[in-house]
């Protein structure tokens, strides 16, 4: 779905792909959240390094475009993570991967206490971290065409059937991806559940601003590690699907042709 024919469709989902396009002010339209904020346990550390760290590599949510080269301090490539739970493939990309510049979004805070950790304790300077709504972060901070790439591995499945409204990789949101993307710039996924697998590569398919790198599903990237969650369910026999797009090259002179057909 091409971002001015998503705009429809995300305002129904509450995701506006146009919010950039008019005066630069975001509508404030509601949206069903993918993730249920619980009350899990923070841990004494967690804590302490969520309060510590925060205040240097964390990002306060504003509805407001971001100057990522002023927030990292120099010009390098921007990766998106969406959804990077306790951090350990996070702060392990990070550190191999010290010419690229990282903003991570999570919302429960053992898991963005857990990052804060890593990231002093390997003394990485290239992670940033936004504690909210990676749908409002992206339509109100994050500028067009701002990333090289975007991750988001394993985000949760809502099982049941008449949870599925909630998963994450839905077109509208989907369309908002795209349009933050490079052109060149990738949108890398992962899930061990196959029917969100099977929904995702459709979406992704559906979205012409992207291309897919593979005939269907990608094998896994060097980028993205095993986490030991993944290494014991492929010992018991269970799939991991990757799937890998890249924002199409000549997709800028699209996008502007379909805001003239819009206009």
């Amino acid at each position: 779905m091409a971002v001015q024919e998503s705009v429809a469709a995300g305002l129904e989902a509450g995701v506006d792909a146009s919010a950039d396009m008019g005066s630069g002010t975001a509508p404030r339209a509601r949206h069903i959240r993918s993730f249920v904020r619980r009350q899990g346990r923070v841990s004494n550390a967690q804590q302490r390094y969520h309060q510590e760290m925060m205040a240097k590599i964390g990002v306060p949510y504003a509805a407001a475009r971001l100057d990522l080269d002023m927030l990292f301090g120099r010009v390098a490539p921007r990766i998106l993570e969406i959804g990077f739970g306790m951090g350990e493939t996070s702060a392990a990309i990070a550190a191999l991967h010290p010419g690229n510049d990282y903003l991570g979004i999570e919302v429960h805070t053992p898991g963005v206490g857990s990052l804060c950790k890593l990231v002093a304790e390997r003394g990485l300077h290239n992670q940033r971290i936004v504690q909210h709504d990676a749908v409002e972060v992206l339509r109100d901070m994050l500028p067009p065409a701002s990333l090289a790439g975007v991750h988001i591995f394993f985000p949760d499945p809502w099982p049941k059937l008449r949870h599925h409204k909630r998963r994450l990789l839905q077109a509208p949101f989907v369309a908002l991806l795209a349009s933050r993307l490079q052109p060149g710039g990738y949108l890398h996924c992962a899930t061990d559940w196959e029917d969100y697998a099977q929904q995702m590569l459709a979406v992704l398919s559906a979205e012409t601003l992207l291309e897919n790198t593979a005939s269907g599903y990608a094998p896994r990237p060097e980028h993205r590690p095993q986490t030991r969650f993944e290494q014991r369910g492929r010992r018991l026999g269970h799939g991991v699907w990757d799937l890998v797009f890249r924002r199409r090259l000549d997709s800028l002179q699209a996008e502007n042709d379909r805001q003239d057909e819009f206009a």
